[in-house]
């Protein structure tokens, strides 16, 4: 009987803090609570880099710190613990395992960790304060758009690896050639190529702070080069995340119609009058309102075409009068 009250409690846990398509009344208030808590974090992290305001009501933040820190550590124990309800023919701990190796339990993690080691490594305060703001990653569990970015970094890794690669490389590079070029002319700006890699980082990049410059014709022709391939360089990472986010928004449009295109089949769906599971299946997969829409009427523009073909099937016309025969009925005397 016990075991049996346990595991309801599991699953009931499960539904509240791990099922997205749970849109209960009860669901919803969890998540706009927790998304108003890390708010009120973050906004108590700042006011507590105004000296005046943090000495004054110093007991008022700890009191609110020590609060946030136990929900947030029932919160991820709870899902941690919860977690084995979404496969429950494999090993429970291999499944737990599984969600605290996840991006979205590391970032659970992080949130409160800081709290913790501040126990046996005591922290710089601004330190402290500053690695609480960790905890408005949070927030990607809660809002669809960052789920997207989360979802094109990860994917697309790959290639910013090799953004990062190739721009590793050509700071060495500039960094060298700048050293060779302009050590001599300014020995006290450029005396190694570990010093002379700011100059190449913020050339690179299209920063261009002018704290460091070179003053030798050979060296402003190798910065402006060195600019030039930056101008290049910088566009790549904004391309491939672009790219990434219209894959990845075409890839969900592509999984929500068929999704309805396989209720349809088995006419478990009106796509004219079931508004509530339209926009139950819409939050699952993470569209807009709109995009879901212009997937809606090009179904409802198929099904159209799919009756007046099927229409013309059943039916044939008199090329006299243009009035509809029945195609069993109709024999090629009677013209």
């Amino acid at each position: 009987m016990i075991a049996q009250t346990w595991l309801l409690l599991r699953k009931f846990v499960y539904d509240y803090l791990h099922d997205e398509n749970n849109q209960s009344k009860l669901s919803l208030a969890i998540n706009m609570a927790l998304i108003v808590l890390i708010l009120a974090n973050v906004f108590a992290v700042i006011l507590e880099t105004v000296n005046s305001i943090y000495f004054e009501h110093k007991r008022l933040f700890d009191w609110f710190e020590n609060i946030s820190i136990t929900i947030f550590t029932a919160e991820y124990l709870l899902r941690m613990w919860s977690v084995v309800e979404e496969k429950p023919e494999q090993s429970a701990w291999k499944t737990r395992w599984q969600w605290v190796t996840s991006g979205g339990a590391i970032i659970d993690l992080l949130a409160i960790l800081p709290a913790y080691i501040n126990f046996f490594v005591h922290l710089d305060l601004r330190i402290l304060r500053t690695l609480r703001l960790l905890r408005l990653l949070k927030l990607t569990r809660y809002f669809t758009s960052l789920q997207i970015l989360l979802r094109v970094l990860e994917r697309e890794k790959g290639s910013f690896q090799a953004v990062l690669f190739i721009l590793s490389i050509l700071i060495v590079m500039a960094a060298a050639g700048v050293y060779i070029v302009e050590n001599q002319a300014q020995p006290h700006v450029y005396s190694s190529i570990p010093a002379s890699m700011w100059w190449a980082v913020v050339t690179l990049t299209t920063v261009g702070y002018g704290d460091v410059t070179p003053i030798t014709p050979l060296g402003k022709f190798l910065g402006a080069l060195i600019t030039i391939l930056g101008l290049g360089l910088a566009a790549l990472p904004a391309g491939i995340l672009a790219t990434g986010i219209a894959n990845e928004l075409e890839a969900r449009k592509h999984e929500l119609e068929l999704k309805f295109q396989t209720l349809l089949h088995h006419q478990d769906i009106d796509l004219v009058k079931d508004h509530k599971k339209i926009e139950e299946i819409r939050r699952q997969v993470g569209l807009t309102v709109e995009q879901t829409e212009d997937i809606i009427r090009k179904l409802i523009r198929e099904q159209k075409e799919q009756a007046l073909q099927a229409q013309r099937q059943h039916y044939c016309y008199c090329p006299n009068c243009g009035h509809q025969l029945p195609k069993e009925s109709t024999h090629q005397g009677d013209y």
